[in-house]
């Protein structure tokens, strides 16, 4: 059998740790040049092989490759672009197949979330009937943590952890505060449809902190929350509130809803902190301070759980394995065997299952009355943000992150528009 070249590329929101299941593919990958000619990286994702403009990541040194498992944010750049059916965009498929005839590319790793999922499944279903078998394994990966069967995604553990120690030392700065200032503290955190992110700031509760969550999957009822914050702040002098940027009313609008949309159609959010800062101030009198997490939660490497950057890892390295058995078309996935002591091992799943399919925060996870998490969430969460993983820094005291070469390879095709 004559050894096939590999395509690795990141999708859509990068985290703290796609970059240590980037490493996974690539040292697992020279582990096994017997199989595996050259990993070529997309630049800036599925578009770097559109554009065939593919990094030779031969070229980067083994240690600026281990590098990577503690460097935030996407090494090889990465791209929001989903790529339509085949009946309504053939032309991409073609030109994908025909750059990796070009490059000898055989393996497709695909890092990301659930547009990412579809997208694997769809250059694994459709390749083979353009003539040009490819094996496409889906690397997981999204802060939301919604993708179905794995008991989590990589970056989603290092997201809470950022979340619930953020809520918890900004928590204590308000009480300190309290008598005489700020009795309100509301933080937006990420969370289109699923309130994973906003649980974890949940667990502040049990450092003895009032708070209040907000959850996507409840709608929001005004007169229910503010009943809620007003008990907490009389018989606690303040209170927090975790508010996913999610959160909608019963007409299903959220509340952080811009009227604009991106470029997968989803409406663009950002702004929940201030509407209910502002519904507070208005109907309870009460001085508030908001924050937005944004970018600084899912790029707080230097916050992250050990446990989510050995998962990333070991699931970038098993893509490579279970491609080199011949798998195709499948996720790997975290499957966990007990909570106390956290343990866990990879087990696969079919993307036929993966993609298009979004996990939502179990019911049972959520508090009767709606703005609060459970103890079965609880032991759900804390394994997940267990252990540090520091960075190692800098005589200067900046963290030492490497920025690869990215050389691209030769083109050997006509120019592709995106």
């Amino acid at each position: 059998m004559s050894i096939k070249n590999a395509f690795y590329a990141q999708s859509g929101g990068v985290t703290a740790v796609i970059n240590a299941s980037a490493c996974g593919v690539i040292e697992t990958a020279r582990k096994n040049k017997d199989k595996i000619g050259t990993v070529y990286a997309g630049r800036n994702g599925i578009i770097g092989a559109l554009e065939e403009d593919l990094i030779d990541t031969d070229l980067e040194s083994a240690a600026d490759i281990a590098a990577l498992k503690h460097t935030p944010s996407g090494g090889f750049g990465s791209c929001r672009f989903k790529l339509k059916s085949l009946e309504d965009n053939k032309a991409e498929y073609e030109r994908l197949i025909e750059v990796f005839k070009a490059h000898n590319i055989g393996y497709f790793f695909y890092n990301g979330g659930g547009d990412s999922a579809d997208t694997c499944y769809k250059v694994s279903q459709l390749s083979e009937k353009m003539g040009y078998p490819v094996q496409a394994i889906h690397v997981p990966k999204t802060v939301d943590n919604d993708l179905p069967i794995t008991d989590n995604c990589p970056g989603f553990g290092s997201v809470a952890k950022y979340i619930a120690v953020s809520a918890l030392e900004a928590s204590y700065d308000v009480r300190s505060m309290c008598k005489t200032s700020t009795k309100i503290f509301v933080l937006e955190v990420m969370g289109r449809h699923a309130g994973w992110i906003a649980a974890a700031g949940g667990l502040i509760e049990d450092e003895g902190i009032p708070v209040v969550i907000l959850f996507p999957e409840v709608e929001f009822n005004q007169e229910k929350f503010m009943a809620n914050v007003k008990a907490k702040v009389e018989q606690h002098g303040f209170c927090t509130i975790v508010v996913s940027e999610g959160t909608h009313w019963p007409d299903g609008k959220f509340l952080a809803e811009q009227g604009t949309r991106d470029s997968f159609g989803h409406a663009q959010l950002g702004g929940a902190a201030p509407v209910v800062a502002n519904l507070i101030k208005e109907s309870l009198g009460y001085k508030f301070h908001w924050a937005v997490a944004d970018y600084l939660q899912r790029a707080a490497r230097h916050l992250a759980s050990r446990s989510d950057v050995e998962q990333a890892y070991a699931l970038g390295e098993k893509a490579v394995e279970f491609a080199l058995e011949g798998d195709n078309s499948i996720m790997p996935t975290v499957n966990r065997l007990s909570n106390n002591p956290y343990t866990w091992e990879i087990g696969k799943a079919p993307l036929a299952e993966v993609a298009n399919v979004e996990k939502m925060m179990p019911m049972d996870f959520i508090t009767d009355d709606g703005f609060g998490i459970t103890q079965a969430c609880k032991d759900y969460l804390y394994p997940l943000i267990e252990g540090e993983a520091y960075p190692p820094y800098k005589a200067n005291g900046m963290p030492d992150y490497v920025t690869l070469k990215l050389q691209s390879v030769g083109k050997k095709l006509e120019i592709f528009t995106v």
